[in-house]
């Protein structure tokens, strides 16, 4: 049954780069008309779980969990964060093993797409699911001897003392032969049908767009979700998360989700084969 609405709830987590995209919408630039558009802000994990649940009618989530929500949302083409040769860490103290094996590697999700890529670098890990921002200080005070970083950790790791064991951004671009690690996306519920679909994929396309050609302002927007980081850094955590691939995955960024997900199903890490599908 098709749900007739004007209320829409656009879900993202409280990260710079997420709070970057939705600038547009966030400073009423994006006329959005008779739709009321509200958003809603959560980690990523808490929205992978909120979606199974069909929640909210736009939101970010993992890859990962796309791959157990296709059947009632669909993909945006706009929206994507992908790591370009970086992306999530694991990191060590400077005095840590020197292999995963036998190690319990602290990490922010099941659900998040750092965990399924971490899983295809290194099977049958032992892990401890934990909040994304207490990782960090787990590894730091010994309560862990590893961390899967996501965010900003990505960027002051070495201030807190901790040295790096894998980029999986930076393993996944040599191990494909260039492609971009996918991390996350911006989905839509299919029962709004595809005419509300499309008016709102237009309307978030365009959200992004705004705040890429007004990059300063939107800046000093997304700096209030950065968690400690300052100007600079806030800059450059952006510039790695909301770019071209943002704005359209492409032809790079499509065979970047395929090989993923591919790969994903052949590990039998995900519970089926996906079929890509874009909201055009």
């Amino acid at each position: 049954m098709r749900i007739v609405s004007t209320r829409i709830t656009v879900a993202h987590s409280p990260d710079s780069d997420d709070a970057f995209m939705f600038y547009g919408l966030a400073c009423g630039a994006v006329d959005t008309g008779d739709l009321q558009v509200e958003q809603v802000l959560a980690d990523i994990e808490t929205l992978n779980r909120a979606a199974f649940e069909g929640r909210y009618e736009v939101t970010a989530v993992s890859f990962h969990a796309y791959c157990h929500l296709a059947d009632r949302y669909a993909l945006l083409p706009h929206g994507a964060s992908m790591g370009d040769g970086y992306g999530p860490m694991v990191v060590m103290r400077q005095d840590g093993p020197r292999t995963l094996d036998g190690v319990t590697v602290a990490i922010p999700g099941t659900m998040t797409s750092a965990w399924l890529a971490l899983q295809m670098y290194w099977p049958r890990l032992q892990y401890e699911v934990m909040p994304f921002d207490q990782i960090l200080e787990a590894v730091r005070d010994g309560k862990v001897a590893a961390g899967l970083i996501i965010h900003e950790g990505q960027l002051t790791y070495a201030e807190e003392g901790m040295r790096k064991f894998v980029d999986l951004g930076e393993w996944w671009k040599a191990r494909t032969g260039g492609l971009p690690l996918p991390l996350g996306c911006n989905v839509i519920r299919r029962d709004l049908g595809p005419a509300l679909m499309s008016r709102v994929s237009t309307l978030l396309h365009a959200s992004i767009t705004h705040a890429l050609g007004h990059r300063q302002a939107a800046l000093d927007y997304a700096q209030q979700f950065g968690r400690g980081l300052d100007a600079a850094r806030t800059d450059r955590f952006v510039g790695m998360y909301v770019n071209d691939l943002t704005v359209n995955y492409g032809p790079r960024g499509r065979a970047a989700i395929k090989r993923f997900l591919d790969e994903a199903w052949e590990l039998r890490l995900i519970p089926k084969a996906i079929e890509i599908e874009f909201v055009e």
